[in-house]
Parts: C-alpha cells; structure tokens; sequence
C-alpha cells in the first residue's frame, strides 16, 4: 500500500497493480469460458431484468440502489 506521503496522483497506482495481477491470475486459472457461460446464462435467466437495469443505469452515471 501507498504511504502516506508517496503521491497517487490522478490513479491509485497500488491499487491499479493488484487489480492487474488479479486479472492475469483469474486468466491463467482458466475460467474465463465457465465465467463467460455463467454470465451468459444470468443474461438469459430470472436475472436478465435487474442486470439489463443495472447496466442501463451504470451507463447513465446513476449508482445502482443495492450498491
């Protein structure tokens, strides 16, 4: 983590790493297809209507009530 006095600037540089290798170590696990697949299935199920809401007012800058 950042100390108190090293300077972030317009990013959270820390924070940009971690989310970085997390990315690249969820891709070498080799879950991308069963997530792409659950996600798919969540579009097309019971979900489908809260998601495509959720996704509608995330494109608008509104914050998702639940979030």
């Amino acid at each position: 983590m950042a100390e108190k006095n090293q300077i972030q600037g317009e990013g959270n540089y820390d924070a940009a790493r971690e989310y970085q290798k997390e990315q690249h170590e969820f891709a070498k696990r080799g879950d991308i297809g069963r997530k792409a697949r659950e996600a798919e299935e969540a579009l097309e199920g019971p979900e489908a209507e809260e998601l495509d809401r959720a996704r509608r007012e995330t494109g608008e800058g509104k914050t998702h009530p639940g979030a």
